[in-house]
């Protein structure tokens, strides 16, 4: 194991971003970061399969999208700044994502922050 791991399994909340989660992820995160084109992303409003169908994303990846599981895509290998992207199409913040990955109401999570009125 690398070193710099070691105990990263006893912090809740961390999934590391290694090798196999890169070459796992790289089909969706080609497709989020896609989504700064104004093409895909008018593609992805409008017939969100046919831009999965152009992605080539497996169900999997589809289902994550359509539901849009922060924490699974995540776990799964997407780069959170790639997701930032499908947040920006999908009118979902910064602080609702980071909820939804912490397992909080957007509520409960904004009292945790020093700027509880942020959305």
């Amino acid at each position: 194991m690398n070193r710099q791991l070691e105990g990263v399994d006893k912090v809740p909340g961390t999934y590391p971003f290694d090798l196999a989660q890169s070459e796992r992820g790289m089909r969706l995160n080609r497709f989020l970061v896609g989504l700064i084109r104004p093409e895909n992303r008018e593609l992805f409003k409008r017939e969100a399969e046919a831009a999965f169908e152009r992605a080539g994303l497996s169900e999997d990846e589809r289902e994550m999208v359509r539901m849009l599981d922060w924490a699974r895509m995540v776990k799964y290998g997407a780069n959170f700044f790639a997701l930032e992207k499908l947040g920006r199409v999908s009118n979902v913040g910064n602080p609702a994502m980071c909820a939804q990955m912490a397992g909080m109401s957007l509520e409960d999570f904004l009292k945790t922050r020093r700027v509880p009125d942020a959305r």
